[in-house]
Order: C-alpha cells, then sequence, then structure tokens
C-alpha cells in the first residue's frame, strides 16, 4: 500500500514538470502570436484596476457607479491631455535631439580611446584599443542607419501609439463598468476553494505591486531631475524620467536605468558620469532601504531567485510587459496556493470583482 502510494506520488511529480513546460511553451506562442492584442488588454486592465480605486472613492459620495466611471475617466483624460500638451513634446524634442547626438558621442569617445592609446605608446605600455574602436566605428554606422530608418516611420508610429493609446481608455473605461461581470463569469469556471483565494491573492498582489512601483518611480523622477539640471546633464528630464519608468521593471529595472543612463553620459562627459552615477544609486539606496520596504514590505512572499526566474520567464513569454506583470502572478500563484494548502480559501473579495456566490447588484442608472 505504502509503495503503491509512492508510486502515485512520484507519476504526479513526473507528469507535472512536461505538462508545466508545454502550458507555458503554448502561453508563450499565443502572446507571442496575439501579442498586439495581449498587450493592449493587459494595460487596460492594469489601468482599469488602477483607476477602480478612485472610483470607489467617489462611489462614497453616494452617487452611482457609472457616474463615479465617468467622473474618473474625464478626469484621467484631462490628466493625459495636459501631460500631452506639456511633457510630452518636451519628451519627442529630446529622445530625437538625444539620438541625433548618439553617432557624435561614439565619434568623440573613439577620438578618445586614439589618444589614450597614443599616450600608452608613449609610455610603451601594452594597450591596443584597436579592436574597441573599430567597434565603436560600426556602432556608429549602425546607429546612423537605425536613426534614418526610425525617423522615415516616427509619424506612423505616433499615429499608431494615439489610436492604441485611445483603445487602452475605451476598454479600461468599459473594464470598470462590466469588468466584474467577465471576472466572475471566468471565476465561475473554477472551484469555489480555487476561485476564491486566486481573486483575493490576486487582487491584493496587483494592488500593492503596481501602486508602490509606481510610487518608487515617481519618487526617482521627481529627485533626480533637479539633481541632473543642477549638474548641467544634457536631456536632464528625459534622463531622470528613463530612470523612474524602469523602476516598474521590479527589482533590477532602476540598476539597468542607471547603467543605460551612465553610459549614455560616459559618451559625452566621462567626469560627469561619476557624480550622475553617484547621485542615482545614493537616491536607489534611499528608495530600496527606506521607502520599497515600508510600501512593498514582504508582499510577494518569494525567494529572490524565484523572483527573477520570474521575471525571466515573464519576457520569455511576453517581452517588456511579462517582466512588468511576471512578480505580482508569482506572488497570485504561490498565495492562491498556499491558501488551498492552508485550508483558508478566504471569506471576501475585492470590491473590483465579484464573489461566485453573491454576486453584488450595481445600479446602472
Amino acid at each position: 500500500m505504502r509503495r503503491s502510494a509512492s508510486l502515485q506520488t512520484l507519476l504526479i511529480y513526473g507528469l507535472s514538470g512536461p505538462i508545466i513546460a508545454l502550458n507555458v511553451w503554448l502561453l508563450s506562442v499565443l502572446c507571442h502570436y496575439f501579442q498586439h492584442t495581449v498587450t493592449i488588454l493587459s494595460i487596460a486592465a492594469i489601468l482599469a484596476f488602477l483607476l477602480n480605486y478612485a472610483v470607489k472613492f467617489f462611489e462614497r459620495a453616494t452617487i452611482t457607479r457609472t457616474q463615479a466611471v465617468i467622473i474618473v475617466l474625464i478626469l484621467t483624460l484631462t490628466l493625459f491631455s495636459v501631460l500631452g500638451v506639456t511633457l510630452v513634446p518636451l519628451l519627442i524634442d529630446q529622445t530625437i535631439q538625444l539620438l541625433n547626438k548618439i553617432p557624435d558621442w561614439l565619434a568623440a569617445s573613439r577620438t578618445n580611446l586614439e589618444h589614450l592609446e597614443a599616450w600608452a605608446k608613449h609610455r610603451r605600455l601594452p594597450i591596443d584599443l584597436r579592436m574597441i574602436s573599430n567597434q565603436i566605428n560600426v556602432n556608429i554606422q549602425n546607429v546612423v542607419q537605425q536613426i534614418a530608418s526610425s525617423a522615415v516611420g516616427f509619424a506612423g508610429t505616433l499615429v499608431s501609439v494615439l489610436l492604441d493609446l485611445v483603445l487602452v481608455i475605451v476598454l479600461a473605461f468599459y473594464m470598470l463598468l462590466y469588468g466584474d461581470r467577465v471576472w466572475s463569469g471566468l471565476i465561475n469556471l473554477l472551484p469555489t476553494q480555487i476561485g476564491v483565494p486566486l481573486t483575493q491573492s490576486l487582487q491584493i498582489n496587483l494592488r500593492n505591486f503596481f501602486l508602490s512601483q509606481l510610487l518608487l518611480g515617481l519618487f526617482m523622477t521627481i529627485t533626480l531631475t533637479p539633481i541632473f539640471i543642477f549638474l548641467k546633464v544634457p536631456f536632464a528630464l528625459l534622463f531622470a524620467i528613463l530612470i523612474g519608468v524602469s523602476e516598474l521593471i521590479p527589482f533590477i529595472g532602476a540598476t539597468l536605468g542607471i547603467g543605460l543612463v551612465t553610459s549614455l553620459v560616459i559618451l559625452q562627459n566621462a567626469w560627469l558620469a561619476l557624480p550622475v552615477a553617484g547621485a542615482a544609486v545614493f537616491l536607489q539606496q534611499i528608495k530600496d532601504n527606506l521607502l520599497a520596504p515600508k510600501l512593498l514590505g514582504d508582499f510577494t512572499g518569494l525567494n529572490p531567485i524565484w523572483i527573477f526566474v520570474a521575471i525571466l520567464m515573464g519576457f520569455e513569454i511576453a517581452g517588456l510587459l511579462g517582466t512588468l506583470v511576471a512578480v505580482p502572478i508569482a506572488a497570485t500563484i504561490k498565495g492562491t496556493f498556499d491558501a488551498i494548502k492552508n485550508g483558508n480559501p478566504g471569506n471576501r473579495v475585492s470590491k473590483f470583482t465579484i464573489t461566485r456566490d453573491s454576486p453584488r447588484q450595481r445600479d446602472e442608472n
């Protein structure tokens, strides 16, 4: 009897690996095939989830949910319009200038390498930088070609982005109105002991993760902008926003953003790169050691190794979007399994969703 139970357990664990791998591969294929659709729906769902907190705030003023959604939509469109008129043109202009400057910066770095090699030869030092110089020449040619090709399709890309933005806002509006019904229908396909903890864990992890990451990214952008301006860093606003946006990629995003900005500054002025990297790393330490523990806490409960595995798998499955949602999804899966294992499926879900046993009736008037 014991041998039979042991064989059954071994069989379950042996088959679970190939089944999981097959499902991950199938999910990756579907995400690549429907990449644009999945991206639009995912961004709209995340935006609707975040805006739902504002909707619930207005619902406390004894107005219907439809009216609250319309108010939040108007405020969101107003905010996007203000950013589109003030900040976005400035960022586009700085981005174009940066792309035009990169070939000159690469040429300047090649000249500096040649001077360094001449200095080393004069002192009979065994330094050969010709390979690096040749690689820089190749990079200059590639960058010039990419800038030329990008300039041709820039107008079309801008129109496509604007259309996608409008589509995301419209989808988010309808998700705020009817998303709970769709989610309830999907959850009803699952057993109660799975659907309820899944809903609870997803709501908690998405709220804690995205709100905290947005606040941390905003902190890095707001604090770095005046510092970069004081240091007379070229494209200070663009570089600060780049580091802040990279904060959305969990755990490694800020480091990648700081490394990219530092590398670009090195091409223009190697001595300026030192205070730029120092200020960014200093603020990153403040964020990681003081702000992040208070905002994030230990909400994931995941081992750091599994976090990196989740990020890599998310990137492999869905690209950049996968890296953004990998950690909260992994934490949701862990939280759901923990609740099922502990026999505590939970007794409540978010107001954003509907329980399978007692759907909430909304006033649609």
